[in-house]
């Protein structure tokens, strides 16, 4: 149905998730997203991330504890944290450190590189140039929602994973403060925890 480069299935194993949020977050940068459904593969290269670190961190959703909807982010390292927003959004999080702890990665963009045909008719009317330049834009154009909350990114039989993709120079990626978390108190609204390469 759509015109996509078949690509080797070899996820991210659990081991590298199993990390310091802040690490994995920055590693994340050049990474593939990949997901798969119906025979094709839709990825795109990570651009944009940011880390939200455990219960003490006052932006991040398990400051408020283990609830249903967080109960993902207290499991094992490697599995996908998919949350509704607004009232209309979904964002794809990926629990990262050790099991208990509850501290995940935003995936904020990417740039991508198969399946174009298949997002842009997910996107109709929008610019290429802000296809997946966000969170909840990447979700719709990827066509994740709840059905992937719990799913194990280090399998590809899940349908969405992550792979290695392209070498990023360190010295290209920026940081700065996560966007919006503007009633969230300092120290935490200002922490130097997004990262983002301008290209790839």
């Amino acid at each position: 149905m759509y015109n996509t480069k078949r690509m080797p299935e070899y996820p991210l194993n659990q081991s590298f998730y199993n990390r310091q949020v802040i690490e994995v977050a920055y590693d994340l940068i050049g990474k593939r997203l990949v997901r798969q459904m119906n025979g094709f593969q839709i990825s795109g290269l990570i651009c944009e991330t940011e880390a939200y670190d455990g219960m003490s961190d006052l932006a991040c959703h398990a400051r408020v504890g283990k609830t249903n909807r967080t109960a993902v982010m207290f499991g094992p390292p490697g599995f996908a944290y998919v949350y509704f927003t607004y009232g209309m959004h979904w964002c794809f999080n990926v629990v990262t450190g050790e099991e208990g702890y509850a501290a995940a990665v935003l995936i904020r963009a990417i740039i991508p590189d198969t399946g174009l045909e298949f997002i842009a008719n997910n996107r109709q009317g929008i610019d290429k140039q802000h296809w997946v330049d966000g969170p909840a834009k990447l979700t719709k154009a990827l066509m994740i929602d709840k059905s992937q909350n719990g799913v194990n990114l280090s399998n590809s039989k899940s349908g969405l994973w992550i792979e290695e993709g392209a070498h990023i120079d360190k010295s290209r990626i920026i940081h700065g403060p996560r966007i919006g978390i503007d009633r969230t108190p300092e120290p935490w609204r200002s922490k130097p925890w997004r990262f983002w390469v301008e290209t790839i």
